[in-house]
């Protein structure tokens, strides 16, 4: 079957139709395209043109996408579509059920699964080859006993090789977490008859209303109080799918009724520190996350995090930092700015912090290695160093932030630093 054919595309040379169908699909991966970008884009195109495959692809590209997150899936819709039929059939590959070792595997890359599930909607797909009815005597028994379910595979795929569909599923998942902490003892005390500590003021003078005899010793316990949360994530490009799934994930800490944080304190970074804190108290989350992209103009571009960690240590630590605040930074650590010193930064904002604790998806790999400059500088200054790139990494936070002996990957990378834990 050709990619044509599988398409449905128009070979009349009718230019106009097909960009009519290639919007579809853009619109079906979740671009917002409506019928007035689309009579833009064709008088656009007969405008500039059509000799030049980058000339077009631009000329589109302005005309659709609207978001720097928008690139990924439409630079892979464009390839799909305008044409490339065995990058087709690799797609129809990863949407159809296959045996493991039946086949050479690769994961699909940001976006791509989004662009088949837009361009082939709709499309039959093959049926399993008929069964041989000569074959009764040989049966082939398969134990699926040890297979994972779709939930937990969902669990632990990477956020940016997920669908449309697996996002959305992703985020009613992350929706129901809660990120659990310990109360912390504060230095004050109230008074309870069943308390540890004596009470000698008021054991005084419940004896001097009696004349001087000690009826009972009194007795204090030590009060408890819930720490602040604190998050500084990485809106950067390389770091913009993950980002979107920890602030829905922080979102739903944040309205978590009793999830035992007196504040939870939120902060975007690329090139510059935005606060995002009262976007949170937004009850949707997709109004939420709207409210905050419009405010952090930086999604998606650079990198500079010695400068807005420098920012948020001289704006904002002595408010929001107090009283045995936890910090999570959730960053790549690719930092790109050469002027700022990273190092100092870091070991200032972890002498700040109850508890650092560093997400980093590049943990993801299995043969990760702290290579980069940055990496190499933030490491040293935090306590706990952790994944997040998928559900149970973000389900395994609350171990993270509630043992005091969680380290991550933190010592196995220091040992490969040639520094100490």
């Amino acid at each position: 079957m050709t990619a044509g054919r599988l398409l449905d595309i128009p070979e009349n040379g009718r230019l106009a139709d097909n960009i009519t169908h290639f919007a579809r699909a853009l619109r079906k991966a979740g671009l917002k395209v409506g019928p007035g970008r689309v009579v833009d884009a064709i008088r656009a195109v007969e405008a500039a043109g059509f000799t030049e495959r980058r000339d077009f692809y631009w000329v589109l590209h302005a005309a659709f996408v609207s978001r720097p997150e928008e690139r990924a899936v439409f630079a892979q819709i464009f390839r799909l579509y305008w044409r490339d039929p065995q990058y087709l059939e690799h797609m129809m590959s990863l949407l159809l059920p296959s045996l493991k070792g039946v086949q050479d595997e690769r994961l699909a890359a940001a976006a791509e699964k989004r662009a088949a599930e837009a361009l082939l909607d709709g499309i039959d797909r093959p049926p399993p080859p008929p069964q041989d009815d000569r074959g009764d005597d040989i049966q082939i028994d398969v134990d699926a006993s040890g297979t994972q379910s779709e939930r937990e595979r969902l669990r632990r795929l990477d956020f940016e090789q997920m669908s449309v569909a697996e996002i959305a599923e992703a985020k009613r998942m992350i929706a129901r977490l809660s990120l659990p902490v310990r109360p912390i003892q504060s230095r004050r005390s109230q008074a309870d008859p069943r308390g540890q500590l004596a009470d000698w003021r008021a054991t005084m003078r419940a004896a001097l209303r009696r004349g001087g005899e000690v009826p009972a010793l009194s007795l204090r316990r030590r009060r408890t109080r819930w720490p602040n949360l604190v998050v500084l994530c990485d809106i950067s490009g390389s770091m913009s799918q993950y980002s979107r799934m920890v602030l829905h994930f922080l979102h739903a800490v944040a309205n978590h009724k009793g999830a035992g944080w007196a504040r939870v304190h939120a902060f975007t970074f690329g090139t510059r520190l935005t606060n995002i804190t009262r976007h949170l108290a937004e009850r949707d989350v997709d109004a939420a996350l709207a409210a905050a992209g419009a405010e952090a103009q930086d999604w998606k571009g650079g990198t500079r995090i010695g400068s807005c960690l420098h920012a948020f240590n001289r704006d904002w630590s002595r408010r929001v930092m107090g009283q045995g605040a936890v910090v999570l930074l959730v960053s790549d650590g690719l930092d790109r700015d050469a002027e700022a010193d990273l190092g100092r930064e870091m070991e200032r904002l972890h002498l700040s912090a109850r508890r650092l604790v560093w997400v980093n998806p590049l943990l993801r790999w299995d043969g990760f290695v702290p290579k980069a400059r940055g990496i190499r500088a933030m490491l040293p200054h935090v306590d706990a160093f952790r994944a997040g790139h998928s559900i149970a990494s973000l389900e395994a936070l609350g171990r993270a932030i509630s043992d005091p002996g969680d380290r991550g990957e933190k010592d196995r990378l220091m040992r490969l630093l040639g520094g100490g834990g």
